[in-house]
């Protein structure tokens, strides 16, 4: 499909895919420190106050993600960014009843062209896609540069030219989209229909009359 599978000795490049790349959960509100080697939970806004280190427990999970740096980047700079990837219909909610072939063909070609949200992965057994998969570009991840080159037997295969090429073009689309809410020229009735699918869309007050 649209992957080539890279040696470990080839250099990390934008478009590569790694699996088992730590992702670290935890809870500002309630952030485990330890305190005389006993873990207690503390506000990190009171860890700032006293202005000292600390050491925390925080939960990490293995995740599959995607390079999104650019190769030069990838080549000197100290830290290396990814994308975590997971099933599609996690990171897009449409298609969370989506089963026939004509209805995936309009959400990967039509609402890739509308959603910068996302970038689109076929399935393949190789990488472990067993299912449709997607780039989330909301959730990002830091690695060090040379931790990265030590773990290149996790990398599992990269894009081939012809989708890399539309995935360095689909992070420039995400990160220079101008931010608004699409539901705000719509009238009450509108509005109305359009909370059916998002919910989570508040009202402005032209809407409210």
């Amino acid at each position: 499909m649209i992957y080539t599978s890279p040696s470990n000795g080839d250099l990390i490049r934008q478009g590569d895919i790694f699996v088992g790349i730590p992702r670290f959960d935890f809870n500002l509100s309630k952030f485990p420190i330890l305190v005389e080697d006993h873990p207690e939970e503390a506000s990190w806004k009171d860890v700032v106050k006293e202005g000292k280190p600390v050491a925390a427990l925080v939960g990490v999970v293995p995740v599959t993600a995607i390079v999104i740096s650019q190769d030069c980047d990838n080549l000197r700079a100290p830290d290396i960014n990814l994308c975590e990837i997971r099933e599609f219909r996690d990171v897009e909610r449409k298609c969370k009843e989506t089963k026939k072939p004509k209805s995936w063909v309009k959400i990967i070609t039509q609402q890739a062209r509308l959603n910068h949200k996302w970038f689109y992965l076929p399935p393949n057994e190789t990488l472990g896609f067993k299912e449709k998969m997607g780039v989330d570009f909301f959730v990002t991840l830091r690695i060090p540069r040379e931790d990265l080159e030590d773990l290149r037997d996790l990398r599992k295969g990269r894009l081939n030219d012809v989708a890399c090429d539309h995935f360095r073009e689909r992070i420039s689309e995400f990160y220079r989209r101008y931010a608004y809410d699409e539901w705000y020229p719509l009238n009450k009735e509108e509005m109305t229909f359009y909370k059916k699918d998002y919910p989570d869309a508040e009202y402005y007050p032209w809407q409210q009359k």
